[in-house]
């Protein structure tokens, strides 16, 4: 009897088994027969920043080299569309799928900037969270911290900050400053020097900071920290024009 029982369990799984291949296989099909009707494009973290919208992107899609709507969604070359949209900047991730409805949906994350690039003699750049560096946008213009000076050359002509190690310590440095609520209200620029020693230019206070090179990050800004809080207070806001915290164990104030 037990045995007749486990026989037919296992019928009704087999059964089942089947009945769910079957209906993936008819939803594959179904969707590898479909005609593209429209394509829709999602793009993520769009509140975040403006460099691209749905219009942009549609028309990079339908610039790609391929006829779309009307065409079998089997016949598009998906991934040749995917490598072209990567290949702007701005654009973090892509990727394209067909639904059930006929629809190509385009699905990109764009990359998040976290500084400006700017100079006299040449068009701005931002540096993005992941050290990319990217064009500037006629459309949009964020609100992040300024990077200047005669080093910053050599970071646009590598277009990746994680390509040198200086660029590495300079993406880092620039992290620090944004994921800190005081760092981030309060410094307003970066000026790098030609041997890479930076200057920092605050929004409230006067006093330009000698930083030196990005490293010991944590340190020079809690030595800056202590100058903040307990030195101006008591010596007066404008007393000082000049702070360093290059060397370890020293805070000299001019």
């Amino acid at each position: 009897m037990k045995s007749k029982v486990k026989i037919r369990r296992e019928v009704k799984v087999v059964i089942l088994l089947i009945a769910v291949s079957f209906l993936i296989a008819f939803s594959e099909r179904k969707q590898g027969g479909a005609v593209c009707k429209d394509v829709q494009v999602e793009i993520e973290n769009a509140r975040d920043n403006y460099f691209l919208d749905e219009a942009e992107i549609l028309r990079q899609v339908e610039t790609s080299g391929q006829q779309i709507k009307g065409i079998n969604l089997e016949r598009i070359n998906l991934k040749k569309i995917e490598t072209k949209l990567k290949l702007d900047k701005h654009i973090l991730d892509a990727e394209l799928y067909g639904d059930l409805k006929g629809n190509l949906i385009v699905r990109v994350e764009l990359r998040r900037p976290i500084a400006r690039i700017v100079q006299q003699d040449a068009p701005d750049a931002y540096i993005a969270e992941d050290g990319t560096v990217m064009s500037v946008s006629e459309n949009y213009s964020s609100r992040v911290v300024l990077v200047s000076g005669p080093f910053v050359k050599p970071l646009l002509e590598s277009e990746d900050l994680k390509k040198s190690e200086e660029g590495t310590k300079l993406l880092a440095m620039i992290k620090y400053i944004k994921e800190d609520d005081f760092w981030s209200a309060q410094i307003a620029q970066l000026d790098i020097d030609r041997g890479g020693k930076i200057t920092l230019y605050p929004q409230v206070t006067s006093q330009l900071v000698e930083f030196g090179e990005p490293d010991n990050i944590e340190m020079k800004f809690k030595k800056l920290m202590i100058f903040y809080k307990e030195i101006l207070p008591t010596r007066g806001w404008n007393k000082y024009e000049r702070v360093n915290v290059e060397y370890e164990g020293q805070v000299i104030a001019k």
